[in-house]
């Protein structure tokens, strides 16, 4: 037996921690926790232009595939820091939770609070530079090997490395990503300019210029009418009901408010949330403030325009934010987020900043627009009319729910413990079949569908409840649908979407997304959602060992795959290639795709409200010239599956 005492128990110095467990600080080594490098740094420059103090900052992409990241804010101090008695620079770029935002004497207003964010791109680079402009000085300051500083200290000072104009300061990190930690380290021109163009949108009056020197390509954002423009930004391909979005901003003791929002023709909602420029995407109290606020100004003036008579019931929030594009930005001095992810924002004294601002200057806003405000109460009364017969289908279909034989479609695990069953949703009786008899019988059940389900982007409520598979599908996984969803009653952990790998799969997969994300975003957002990936290809090779020839097969899982065994030059003696899953005997579905030891699975998640939102509008709605120029557009980079 092992023994177990204080020599078992591991110290991790420094920003050792960082480097051992990334993901708990950057949520990925992908190419989705390579780019949260970039903000991370970007962050301390927007925190100095909320502080007044920066007007622009410039992002590049080196040629030799480094990023810089320059601010024209005040400069890091270069002292010697009180208690750790070396230069206060090399503190915030080597130790965690080590900032100025922890009181508010100099940032009142930040984003990035638990002060881990330079110290951990350093921790997770090969190589960091930070050069500093302080006081007609220039400081330059290296590090290596995940945060090892390398340049000698003067007397405990950082070396002076060079002039600058006094009135010239900043501060500017150049990084290497270390690719021992990371899957790539290729950084995408899309991914930058789409956070900048964001961030420009929630920081009227910042100049961000974005430059790839290995590319050539650069563009600078700024928008002189913030979240105004973000609003018309995210409209721009949509039927709207008024000609400009609304803007309001106000504030509340400490709390800065600002709400632009416009409507659309469509029935879907979109409420972006942002906390000190951090996308909020679980919104939270925010929001919470501003849809309280627009259901009680919005049924005040209904009742006092005759549009609600007295016999009629109040407008729902769901009539009134129905075809709402909104964004809902604050500034708070102390907001307490939901871990680290910063998903969910938990203050109380927003919700009521929000909604005594929104309250107050939207009711000015609507007493001088009243065209506009009619128009957004037609518009509710069409959604309230048609809410109550969507309202009578549901009712209708939550009732029948019990009666729903789903015994005929779903095959049952037989454990109860809903934290170790998963459902896999099939395409076909024939893939089903096979699933049924490959699956562990304990844990896993199986829920075939006949042919597609209906596209909910572009029907009624009533139409998408009346649709048989949904409804086997609400009944199996038994925690409801829309404002009767409660995910603590869901009976699995993980719901696999498993289809073929081909064009029609593609589109069942699809339409499934699209339900989950319109009436069930929970499980979603709760990690509960997958998609099963069955290999493509199974290849039967020869190798050579010892004198003796030996059959071997592997499976894979895509052309690219298969292209790298080809360039093994291995001796292929068959190739098959699976058009569906049905072709799979039960042991070899099985080991590829349900056995959880081997299986390939990927979670379905949402990094981008606004980017989801648009997309699914864009390419599931009933807007064509929209669709057919991003088809266009995309079509180079599309993968096809021609059989």
């Amino acid at each position: 037996m092992t023994k177990y005492d204080g020599s078992e128990i591991v110290v991790l110095k420094g920003l050792e921690a960082v480097r051992k467990r990334p993901g708990m600080y950057i949520g990925s080594t992908g190419s989705r926790g390579l780019h949260h490098l970039i903000w991370e740094i970007l962050d301390n420059g927007i925190d100095e232009h909320l502080a007044g103090f920066c007007n622009e900052i410039e992002v590049t992409v080196e040629k030799d595939g480094a990023v810089s990241v320059t601010d024209h804010g005040r400069g890091v101090p270069v002292d010697i820091h009180p208690t750790e008695h070396i230069p206060t620079v090399r503190v915030v770029y080597t130790v965690l939770h080590a900032g100025g935002k922890f009181g508010n004497s100099v940032y009142k207003v930040s984003g990035g609070l638990h002060g881990v964010g330079a110290s951990v791109v350093n921790a997770l680079s090969r190589r960091m530079i930070v050069e500093v402009k302080r006081d007609g000085h220039i400081y330059r300051d290296e590090y290596e090997n995940g945060g090892h500083p390398v340049v000698e200290l003067e007397k405990g000072m950082l070396p002076i490395a060079g002039r600058a104009a006094k009135s010239d300061t900043g501060t500017k990190v150049t990084f290497y990503p270390d690719p021992a930690i990371f899957e790539t380290t290729e950084f995408r021109d899309e991914v930058i300019a789409k956070k900048l163009k964001e961030t420009a949108f929630l920081n009227k009056g910042l100049k961000l210029t974005f430059a790839d020197k290995r590319s050539g390509y650069s563009e600078t954002f700024m928008e002189n009418e913030g979240i105004r423009s973000f609003v018309r930004y995210i409209c721009r391909d949509e039927n709207t009901i008024m000609k400009d979005p609304v803007y309001i901003e106000g504030k509340s003791g400490d709390i800065e408010v600002e709400v632009s929002f416009m409507y659309t023709d469509g029935f879907s909602e979109q409420i972006n949330a942002y906390c000190n420029c951090i996308n909020v995407v679980d919104g939270g109290t925010l929001v919470t403030g501003f849809k309280s606020g627009l259901t009680r100004v919005l049924n005040q003036y209904a009742r006092e325009l005759g549009v609600l008579k007295e016999k009629d019931d109040n407008f729902d929030g769901r009539d009134i934010r129905n075809g709402i594009v909104a964004i809902v930005s604050i500034k708070h001095p102390d907001p307490q987020f939901e871990g680290q992810t910063k998903t969910k924002l938990g203050n109380n004294d927003a919700k009521v900043a929000v909604e005594d601002v929104f309250v107050s200057e939207v009711t000015r806003y609507f007493d001088k627009n009243v065209e506009v405000l009619k128009a957004i109460l037609d518009n509710s009364m069409r959604s309230y009319n048609v809410r109550r017969a969507g309202d009578k289908a549901r009712n209708a279909v939550l009732k029948q729910l019990s009666d729903v034989d789903t015994r005929s479609k779903l095959a049952a695990c037989t454990s109860k413990k809903a934290e170790e069953c998963e459902v896999y949703i099939v395409e076909g009786d024939s893939a089903g079949g096979t699933v049924k008899t490959a699956r562990d019988r304990r844990t896993q059940a199986v829920l075939p569908l006949r042919g597609k389900i209906i596209n909910v982007e572009k029907a009624t409520l009533e139409k998408i409840l009346l649709n048989n598979e949904i409804k086997s599908m609400i009944a199996s996984f038994g925690c409801g649908i829309g404002d009767d969803f409660d995910i603590s009653k869901l009976r699995y952990d993980k719901i696999i979407i498993l289809t073929d790998a081909d064009v029609d799969g593609a589109h069942i997969s699809t339409l499934l997304l699209t339900f989950f994300y319109r009436f069930m975003p929970q499980l979603i957002y709760e990690g509960k959602v997958y998609r099963g990936l069955p290999p493509l290809y199974k290849v039967e090779y020869e190798t050579v060992k010892a004198g003796k020839t030996k059959k071997q097969s592997e499976y894979l899982f895509n052309d690219a795959a298969l292209e790298r065994f080809r360039e093994s030059g291995k001796k292929i003696v068959s190739l098959q290639r699976y058009k569906g899953l049905g072709e799979m005997d039960a042991e070899q579905l099985w080991e590829t795709t349900l056995d959880p030891a081997q299986r390939v699975l990927a979670q379905v998640s949402i990094s981008d409200g606004v980017e989801a939102d648009e997309v699914t509008s864009l390419l599931m709605g009933s807007n064509v010239p929209p669709r057919r120029e991003f088809i266009m557009t995309e079509a180079s980079d599309a993968n096809l599956d021609i059989t």
